[in-house]
């Protein structure tokens, strides 16, 4: 079963460095962002996110473990409140390709759920691009319900 244990140094500067383009290039495929400054965006939105890198406070990244302890994605999460509820918000959760449809994701996420029980908050929130049906598949398995939907239609200008 995989483990969350805490990211070390070295593996958050490794995440940070994917994390950045990968999430610049989510922004701009899902329309919210034009491609010319979308690295920068994403570079500052981590660093207003994590001030302090791993050890910013209220901030939980987790090296997710495969059964012989090998590293096979990283999850992070926020505590925040939302709906009057404290909650721990999923900013970014990975599974490093080569080890997907495997289960990790899942076994993963039940690792979470007793981690969120034992900070005595109520429930785990995330977003997810619309563009990607694989993790909405599998988080409507794990039990998320859908609270927000954004929807675009581009209209051709006459």
């Amino acid at each position: 079963m995989p483990v969350l244990r805490p990211i070390t140094e070295a593996e958050f500067a490794a995440w940070r460095d994917a994390v950045i383009p990968g999430y610049a290039q989510e922004k701009v495929r899902s329309g919210d962002w034009p491609p010319e400054n979308a690295v920068d965006r994403a570079r500052t939105q981590l660093d207003e996110l994590l001030p302090q890198g791993a050890a910013t406070r209220d901030n939980c990244l987790f090296t997710i473990t495969g059964p012989v302890d090998e590293p096979v994605g990283t999850l992070w999460f926020a505590v925040k409140e939302r709906g009057g509820r404290r909650v721990a918000y999923i900013y970014d959760v990975v599974i490093a390709p080569q080890y997907r449809r495997q289960g990790h994701a899942a076994r993963a996420f039940a690792a979470l759920e007793q981690k969120v029980a034992h900070l005595g908050l109520e429930g785990i929130a995330l977003h997810v691009f619309g563009h990607n049906q694989a993790a909405h598949s599998l988080y409507v398995k794990l039990g998320f319900v859908e609270t927000d939907i954004t929807m675009f239609k581009p209209i051709d200008a006459a």
